[in-house]
C-alpha cells in the first residue's frame, strides 16, 4: 500500500486566499493574462480544434475565456477551488466546477484537451495530479499547461531569509517550494505522457518598492498557503523584519534608476494521451547525423545542405 503524499499545502487556505483576491483579481493577474496569451500561442502551434477541454483551477476564467474566444475550443469546464472565484466563472460554452481537493471529478477520457494557467505549483501531489490528467484525457488528447518554476522570487525569497534570520536568529517557510525544469520533465515521463516537452520563460517585473510586489502576489492570491504542522500557527512577520527586508532588496536587487527586479520563471509543460499511431521520439543513436557533423557545419566557410 503506497503512502499519501504529505500535505505541504492547506487546500482551504488556498482557496481563502484566492476569495480575497477574487474581487479585484484582474487588476493584479498581469502574469496570468500574460500566459493565457501564451497558451494561445503554443496552442496555435497544433493544428487541431478541440470538442471539450478542462481548464484546472481556473482562478476567474482568463484562460478559459480566451480559449473559447479565440476559436480553438468548442467548450470548456472550468474548475476551481475558490467559492468567490467561481461564482464569477461564466460566459458562453464556460461550465464552472466547484472543486475542494485536488480530485479531478471527471470519467476516464472526458476531454481532448486539458490546460492551466499559473496554478499547479499548488498541487500537494503534482505526480498523482498528472496522473489524472491523463487519464481524464482522449486517446491523443493535449496536456499544456504552465506554472510557477524554482528561479521565481529568488529576490524576496533571499531578502526574506536575510533579514529574518539577522533579527531572530531563525528562518520560518515564508514562499512556498517550486519545482525545476528537471523536475517537471521527469513527472510528465513519469506519468506516461507522449512526446512530453517542458520548457521554461524567464519574465522580470520591475518595482519602485518590495512592498509593491508583496502587494501583487496579496492581489494575485499567491500567498504562502502552508499546512500547519502539529496544530503550530505560522508566525507573522513583524514590522521589523518587513522593513529590514527591504532594505536588502534594495541594496542587493536595484537597478541604477533605483528600482527593484522580481524574477518569475514560468515552466511550460506538454504531452498528448498515449494512442496507437502517434509519432515516436527517436531511440538513441538512431538518428543519421552526429553532433560532430553539426559542429562541423556550423563553423565558419560552412554552408548547411
Amino acid at each position: 500500500m503506497s503512502t499519501p503524499p504529505p500535505q505541504l499545502f492547506d487546500r482551504a487556505r488556498i482557496a481563502r486566499n484566492r476569495d480575497r483576491a477574487s474581487s479585484n483579481f484582474r487588476q493584479y493577474a498581469f502574469l496570468k493574462a500574460r500566459e493565457s496569451t501564451q497558451l494561445l500561442e503554443r496552442l496555435g502551434d497544433s493544428p487541431r480544434n478541440f470538442e471539450h477541454a478542462l481548464d484546472v483551477w481556473a482562478h476567474d476564467g482568463q484562460a478559459s475565456e480566451a480559449l473559447v474566444q479565440n476559436g480553438n475550443v468548442a467548450q470548456v469546464t472550468a474548475l476551481e477551488p475558490s467559492p468567490l472565484m467561481y461564482e464569477v466563472l461564466s460566459g458562453d460554452k464556460i461550465n464552472a466546477v466547484l472543486a475542494e481537493d485536488e480530485t479531478l471529478p471527471f470519467a476516464p477520457a472526458s476531454f481532448d484537451l486539458v490546460t492551466s494557467v499559473l496554478s499547479l505549483h499548488w498541487a500537494n501531489d503534482l505526480p498523482g495530479l498528472l496522473n489524472q490528467v491523463k487519464t481524464v484525457l482522449q486517446p491523443d488528447g493535449l496536456f499544456l499547461a504552465c506554472l510557477f518554476g524554482g528561479g521565481t522570487l529568488r529576490e524576496l525569497r533571499t531578502a526574506l531569509i536575510e533579514a529574518e534570520s539577522e533579527i531572530t536568529g531563525g528562518v520560518s517557510p515564508r514562499l512556498s517550494p517550486l519545482p525545476s525544469l528537471q523536475d517537471m520533465a521527469g513527472l510528465l515521463q513519469r506519468a506516461g505522457f507522449a512526446l512530453p516537452v517542458a520548457d521554461i520563460d524567464h519574465v522580470t517585473v520591475r518595482y519602485e518598492h518590495p512592498m509593491r510586489l508583496l502587494e501583487d502576489l496579496k492581489g494575485m492570491g499567491e500567498q504562502a498557503a502552508f499546512a500547519r504542522q502539529s496544530g503550530q500557527a505560522r508566525r507573522p512577520l513583524s514590522r521589523r523584519e518587513l522593513a529590514r527586508m527591504s532594505e536588502i532588496y534594495f541594496d542587493w536587487f536595484s537597478d541604477p534608476d533605483g528600482r527593484v527586479r522580481a524574477s518569475f520563471e514560468i515552466i511550460w509543460l506538454s504531452g498528448w494521451a498515449p494512442a496507437p499511431g502517434q509519432p515516436k521520439p527517436l531511440k538513441p543513436g538512431s538518428g543519421k547525423h552526429s553532433l560532430a557533423d553539426a559542429v562541423h557545419a556550423s563553423k565558419p566557410g560552412k554552408t548547411g545542405s
